[in-house]
């Protein structure tokens, strides 16, 4: 039995080193780290920043992160849930994108499915996704209340950690001239 605590022990530091090692392999990532340095930012071009306006639609990928373990935060917005249960959403760098205004470019959309289904209270959350990066274009509908919406993401993370977050660092405030800005203001 003595033996088998000693190796028992032996394996849970073992494992507890691979998973320091890991986490500090995880990259801190924003969301200008998705697109081409070139590419302006939203705030830049001015709210909604759409893809249709981009020479290359917004479908340059950052191919550097490929399988990376990356930390992101950003705003759920639900594809598949059962109730308060998430199991698939699109992580958006800014409230209201994709259902309330138009859609950010692919490079600015990572498609996420949790390990586990997440709880999600209210859409937009904002939220932290942390898993290996997977560059590629994928279509998704978004169910929207007045019908259907097709979104296509840059990026995808799967079975990824998913955590509540009390701010996103580098969010985009939409301007306060805007009929969208009420999405700005935090809920109690």
């Amino acid at each position: 039995m003595n033996n088998r605590l000693k190796s028992g022990s032996a394996l849970a530091m073992a494992l507890g080193l691979s998973i320091a090692t890991a986490s500090a392999e995880t990259a801190r990532i924003f969301w200008k780290d998705l697109r081409p340095a070139a590419q302006a930012a939203a705030e830049s071009v001015g709210l909604p920043m759409v893809a249709a306006k981009m020479p290359d639609r917004g479908e340059t990928l950052s191919l550097n992160l490929r399988d990376k373990a990356v930390h992101l935060a950003g705003y759920a917005l639900p594809l598949d849930r059962d109730g308060d249960l998430v199991y698939q959403f699109l992580l958006v760098p800014w409230t209201g994108a994709c259902s309330h205004m138009p859609t950010p470019p692919p490079n600015q959309i990572v498609l996420v499915t949790p390990a586990r289904p997440y709880r999600m209270s209210q859409a937009y959350q904002p939220v932290a996704v942390t898993g290996a990066l997977e560059p590629g274009m994928e279509k998704s509908q978004l169910f929207i209340l007045d019908g259907v919406s097709v979104i296509q993401s840059g990026y995808t993370v799967r079975k990824a950690e998913v955590a509540n977050v009390d701010l996103v660092p580098d969010t985009i405030t939409l301007p306060a001239n805007s009929p969208w800005s009420f999405l700005n203001e935090k809920k109690n």
